[in-house]
């Protein structure tokens, strides 16, 4: 269908600080910054076309008011090669780990953590 065709779809994150949180995924997962402003900052990864990550300003005009609250019923999921070396990066970063490593009933491991605005990130690695 002509009148579906997408051109591009990327998810954005709500902060109080885009400039802090965009440094803590840059660290936590090797992201780099694709576009920056004082409100809105756009990450990418090297070794994954395609990929884009936002991060906005909560309070910038271009977010209702209504939708500024902390996140809930979201879960960012990034699949990695080395789940402990990501886990050892957030632990240095001071994220607050909900759950551990686990093992999956899908095969996989995965360390359940909040990133410093409190969104939920699903870390994973295949087994």
């Amino acid at each position: 269908m002509e009148d579906s065709k997408m051109y591009r779809a990327f998810t954005n994150i709500l902060s109080g600080d885009p400039d802090k949180a965009a440094t803590f995924y840059q660290t936590l997962l090797g992201l780099v910054r694709h576009f920056d402003s004082d409100w809105f900052v756009l990450l990418t990864h090297p070794d994954f076309p395609g990929f884009e990550f936002g991060i906005l300003s909560r309070d910038h005009e271009t977010v209702p008011a209504a939708c500024r609250a902390v996140p809930s019923g979201v879960v960012l999921t990034f699949v990695v090669a080395d789940l402990e070396a990501v886990l050892e990066r957030a632990t240095a970063l001071d994220a607050r780990i909900i759950e551990k490593p686990t093992l999956t009933p899908y095969g996989q491991m995965r360390v359940l953590l909040h990133d410093l605005d409190g969104s939920i990130v699903d870390i994973s690695s295949p087994r």
